[in-house]
């Protein structure tokens, strides 16, 4: 590999213009990936009350002058870097005002029921025939074909349908045993992600040659190719995978295990690194017991191995554990409260947490995005948006509106201005 580049001032995706309609949490998570990445994101949102997740509190931020409550928590999580246009897509004027930003974007991600957008003149079929270079990305929550094509698709349900949760949580018949959704909106979340990657490849496509395609992200499908190793697990035997709790379904040990003022994880992911635990722990001899002597033969012998284990990782404390862990070279660490991620040193030091800059509050927290760049590092500007709080300062620039279209636009009720 050659030395690293020098950093420039462009950011990855500069020159690049969004247009989201999409709102709640899939959409927003892919549209705010681009902003971080550098493109100009528009999101329109309804001018009665904005995106969904600006009411999905407590906890909420508050107006820095008067002490009202403003957007909740939720929605700050997915929606920094954006610029907020409050349109009304209800009315011909709105539906106008969004084709013509549509026409003046390269990319539009939208996460309506299907053909939701059809009444309004902004389906995929529509603007294709008038924008063929447009990238017209459709998240839904079970893609635009199928039987189940017409249902509304949420995190909870698609976890729960895709598979994830018959393999997370206790098993049935130990304490807490039952099915248990991930704690925070997984499919959400990985639908986001693989928008991201799949409106990447189309600007690619598009910018080589190709023209603007209708991308189709369903989120049960993102839910089933995420269900990885335990998917093949199936596929190879056709035997359901159970759930097992803290434990893995491949590999032993690898899971929580008591300590004696909390919890911590040992992921010993090979035969070399179970020797060295042994070492660590003074027990060579679990080591040299023919019954753990390999994955395989300790995933068999799970029952005896964890509970002989847990015995010992009971007697001394979280951070002893793992320092005795570290020195031999086995993954070993605590199983920390969120307050905890954001105090623990190598989180700090990755800058995780950021202060953004914001309307009505001043400042508020963000959460970094995790990808660095040697050349093009990721540039924070604002805060989520207010609800409006772009309107006029887009229209204007993107579209050209004077004062009294702007005037006459907000008395009509199509659009609506931040104070």
């Amino acid at each position: 590999m050659g030395a690293p580049q020098a950093t420039t001032t462009a950011t990855p995706l500069a020159g690049v213009r969004v247009l989201d309609l999409s709102r709640i949490l899939a959409g927003p998570w892919a549209t705010q990936n681009l902003a971080d990445l550098g493109a100009e994101v528009i999101k329109i949102e309804n001018p009665d009350g904005g995106d969904d997740t600006r009411k999905m509190g407590p906890p909420f931020i508050r107006n820095a002058i008067t002490g009202d409550n403003t957007d909740a928590a939720y929605f700050l999580s997915a929606n920094r870097g954006k610029q907020s246009v409050a349109i009304d897509i209800a009315t011909p004027q709105g539906q106008k005002l969004v084709r013509a930003l549509a026409a003046q974007c390269d990319v539009l991600v939208e996460n309506y029921k299907v053909g939701g957008l059809a009444k309004y003149g902004l389906d995929y079929e529509s603007l294709h025939a008038e924008l063929p270079q447009l990238i017209y990305c459709s998240i839904t929550g079970f893609g635009q074909t199928g039987p189940y094509r017409q249902r509304a698709g949420y995190d909870y349900l698609i976890q729960g349908m895709g598979g994830l949760m018959s393999v997370t949580g206790e098993p049935d018949g130990t304490p807490g045993g039952g099915p248990q959704r991930a704690g925070v909106a997984l499919a959400d979340i990985l639908s986001g992600m693989y928008a991201s990657v799949a409106i990447l490849a189309a600007l690619r496509h598009r910018d080589t040659g190709g023209k603007g395609q209708q991308i189709d992200i369903g989120m049960l499908d993102v839910q089933v190719a995420t269900l990885a190793n335990q998917a093949m697990n199936y596929l190879t035997t056709d035997q359901a995978p159970s759930r097992l709790g803290k434990g893995h379904m491949n590999i032993v040990p690898y899971g929580a295990f008591p300590a004696s003022d909390g919890h911590l994880i040992l992921a010993v992911g090979n035969d070399a690194q179970f020797r060295k635990m042994a070492q660590a722990m003074g027990r060579p001899d679990i080591a040299d017991d023919p019954r753990f002597a390999t994955i395989p033969l300790r995933v068999a012998h799970r029952d005896l191995l964890v509970p002989l284990l847990e015995t010992i990782t009971a007697t001394r404390t979280i951070d002893a554990w793992v320092s005795a862990m570290e020195a031999v070279g086995v993954p070993c660490g605590p199983i920390n409260t969120i307050d905890r991620v954001f105090a623990d040193p190598q989180v700090q030091a990755r800058g995780m947490r950021l202060a953004l800059p914001h309307q009505t509050s001043g400042s508020v927290p963000s959460v970094a995005n995790p990808i660095h760049f040697s050349s093009t590092p990721i540039r924070y500007g604002e805060g989520p948006p207010a609800l409006g709080q772009h309107t006029r300062a887009v229209l204007q620039r993107v579209l050209g509106a004077d004062d009294d279209m702007l005037r006459q636009w907000a008395a009509q009720g199509t659009i609506k201005e931040a104070p």
